[in-house]
């Protein structure tokens, strides 16, 4: 049984898809079917652990929308217990190495 906080991350990851399609014209069809399959915390584990960034990453990219993808989403502070420190630092190096513009935390 997922907790409350695991449960609202997987309702924040169908918010991201859904703001994909709305705000940046991207209908990450590949991230839905994942998210309804293996859960929000599975899905942004698996593409976390990938060894390049996801299509949907370089469509978001190429979009000027870094902020609607999931590296940039489990640094807010409130996912912080659902991902390791290399998890959030895996994040945060993507992100950098596609010059983000938001804020990034810094990760001991």
């Amino acid at each position: 049984m997922p907790s409350h906080l695991e449960a609202a991350f997987n309702q924040a990851m169908l918010d991201i898809y859904h703001r994909a399609k709305a705000e940046a014209g991207y209908p990450a069809t590949r991230f839905l079917r994942m998210v309804v399959d293996r859960g929000g915390l599975e899905t942004a584990r698996h593409l976390l652990h990938g060894s390049e960034v996801s299509e949907g990453y370089v469509a978001l990219y190429m979009r000027g929308r870094l902020d609607l993808t999931v590296e940039a989403m489990i640094l807010a502070s409130r996912w912080k217990p659902l991902f390791s420190d290399e998890e959030r630092r895996i994040a945060v190096a993507r992100l950098k190495k596609y010059e983000y513009q938001g804020q990034l935390p810094k990760i001991d």
